[in-house]
């Protein structure tokens, strides 16, 4: 028996469709394996960050920022500090995408590092508590905005609030399931709206200024409390101002669905991140195994 398993065993080696030809990269990358379509270029990578950052938060944080800072010059630093918190965390999974081009953002990278325990314990977390309540108040933004024209004088109903968001959220997981180009399609759309809507709302906010509407922003009165001064409300600003910046790390969800990675991270160099990280990180494991 021994020697018919042995025999067994060799022949499967030797054999173009046995285990040891299917388990190898060449069959993974050459159209044996099953992998992700490449399907994202750059133009709606950036469609993806901008979209996800660009949300409902833009439209709806900047009210509490201001309520919680208390002046118009501490507000706006806040704006400041949370856009540079912003900025070096985008660099930083920049970096990541490229050293570990996977599909799956944070959960990828804490299995990869720390084990498939934390990876399964970060994965369960988001996806029970962290993106359901995100969505929740995305889609009851967007049905608010819907519905208020509809009821100039009062609040839309609340079962009519919830009811939208629902058909929103359905209609949107439908999308995304069924094509990724589609989605994509989508997601370029409502980007170029809500840019549209910034966009218009700067214009306006130049207009007023102009006319001489810029009493709070004069330094002698920016730093002037509506009312006492307190941390717990400052760091309540803070928090509003991150939930308007999020949606930085999304594209690193979706790397394997990239048609070139290196490109979207950085498109002046497609080689080589801030000029330290080369293409899938060889240079980090050479210096790891010296």
């Amino acid at each position: 028996m021994e020697e018919g398993a042995r025999h067994r065993n060799s022949t499967e080696k030797k054999h173009p469709g046995g285990g040891e030809s299917d388990a190898s990269p060449e069959a993974g990358s050459g159209g044996g394996g099953v992998a992700l379509k490449k399907e994202i270029g750059l133009v709606s990578a950036c469609g993806i960050i901008v979209g996800n950052i660009i949300g409902s938060g833009i439209f709806v944080s900047p009210k509490g920022v201001l309520e919680n800072a208390g002046s118009v010059g501490l507000a706006l630093i806040v704006w400041i500090v949370t856009g540079l918190i912003t900025a070096v965390g985008a660099l930083c999974y920049a970096e990541l995408g490229v050293t570990i081009p996977k599909s799956g953002g944070d959960y990828s990278y804490v299995k990869d590092i720390f084990g498939g325990l934390a990876g399964f314990l970060r994965l369960w977390i988001a996806v029970l508590v962290i993106y359901p309540t995100n969505q929740a108040v995305i889609a009851l933004t967007f049905s608010n905005y819907v519905l208020q024209p509809l009821f100039p004088t009062c609040f839309p109903p609340e079962s009519g609030l919830r009811l939208l968001a629902a058909i929103c959220l359905l209609l949107l997981t439908w999308v995304n399931c069924s094509s990724v180009r589609w989605a994509t399609r989508v997601q370029d759309i409502f980007t170029a709206g809500k840019l549209l809507a910034l966009a218009l709302i700067i214009i306006m906010g130049i207009v007023q200024i102009c006319k001489g509407e810029y009493f709070w922003l004069e330094p002698k009165n920016a730093f002037e409390n509506f009312q006492e001064p307190d941390i717990g409300l400052i760091a309540l600003a803070f928090l509003q101002g991150s939930f308007a910046y999020g949606g930085w790390n999304f594209l690193n969800y979706v790397t394997e669905e990239l048609v070139d990675p290196y490109k979207a991270a950085n498109p002046g160099e497609p080689e080589d991140v801030c000029g330290r990280v080369p293409r899938g990180g060889e240079g980090l494991r050479d210096r790891g195994d010296s």
